[in-house]
């Protein structure tokens, strides 16, 4: 992209293939994840630098090293979210953002699972350390992130309320492990949430909506709640009063981001060998929504947009 804009901006153009420097390999791209973040890239809301290849994650097979990586090697099945620019066809990333996959993974079913698998995973094991008898609230509980969430969610052993718009993704959300489905297009999620708490509301509220749901998510939460914002893909909140946290219950706000949970490369392996373990021994199921051609980009960003997927979106170069 060589402006900010809607979906019509990204176009394919040829550029030279990358060669790797210190530090870093270059892999074939098999399969790109597409993402919110780069959908606020592209409009402006997240600032990058012009012109730009959008994309962070995607899994594929390196086929050239710097002379200084060790432990690395071409023909290794690898996946990152650290890719320079993975709306390619090959691709850098530093060696060490480099996760090797385990042999009952696809590279398909990585792409879909690294970006959303973790962050699910850093919300439900460490921003709040989900328990048994916990009760969650899950926005957007059958998107890419929802769904493995819910199934992380249920794993803990917490009881688990979604929010979807259509009785297709309630459909998809109940196959997930929702416990209690709220159409939020018919029914007031806020009053559902204390209905089905008795009054008591939500111990944490994982919020990538935003606008359209950040107040009533704060007010569903049970004293000293905490509502873990982690996207806006309705619009960014505006601007907000501390005190509401005090007059609500004593409650916590934090907008945590993945790169803040992945400080080290030990953080990084522990968090992605569990999410590909649990996906290659079948304990957690990867939806891809649809497959699009590489060239068509605009087309995916679009689906996005419109919230018309239920799972993931892949791009294939």
């Amino acid at each position: 992209m060589h402006e900010t804009g809607g979906p019509e901006v990204l176009r394919p153009e040829e550029v030279p293939e990358p060669t790797p420097g210190p530090g870093q390999a270059r892999v074939r791209i098999d399969a790109i994840g597409v993402n919110f973040i780069e959908v606020y890239q592209r409009r402006g809301l997240y600032k990058v630098p012009l012109p730009a290849t959008p994309g962070g994650e995607a899994a594929g097979v390196v086929t050239e090293v710097a002379p200084d990586v060790e432990g690395l090697k071409p023909g290794d099945r690898v996946a990152s979210v650290g890719f320079a620019g993975s709306y390619a066809a090959g691709a850098i990333a530093p060696a060490e953002r480099l996760v090797k996959l385990p042999a009952g993974v696809s590279t398909r079913q990585a792409a879909a699972v690294m970006l959303q698998g973790m962050t699910a995973h850093y919300l439900v094991d460490t921003t709040y350390a989900l328990k048994p008898g916990d009760t969650c609230l899950v926005h957007a509980a059958a998107g890419g992130v929802g769904l493995l969430l819910t199934q992380l969610a249920k794993r803990a052993g917490a009881r688990v309320i979604g929010t979807v718009s259509t009785r297709e993704k309630a459909e998809v959300a109940r196959e997930a492990g929702v416990d209690e489905v709220v159409l939020y297009v018919e029914q007031d999620f806020e009053a559902e949430v204390k209905r089905l708490t008795g009054g008591r509301g939500v111990r944490v509220a994982y919020d990538s909506v935003g606008l359209t749901t950040f107040e009533k998510s704060l007010r569903s939460l049970a004293p000293r709640g905490m509502m873990a914002l982690f996207g806006q893909s309705s619009g960014p909140v505006p601007p907000f009063d501390p005190q509401r946290l005090n007059q609500l219950g004593s409650l916590f706000l934090t907008r945590p981001k993945l790169q803040d949970y992945l400080l080290t490369r030990e953080e990084l392996l522990s968090r992605a060998n569990d999410v590909l373990g649990a996906v290659a021994d079948g304990a957690l199921r990867v939806r891809i929504d649809r497959e699009v051609p590489l060239a068509r980009a605009a087309e995916a960003h679009q689906a996005l947009e419109a919230r018309a997927t239920i799972g993931k979106v892949l791009l294939i170069p």
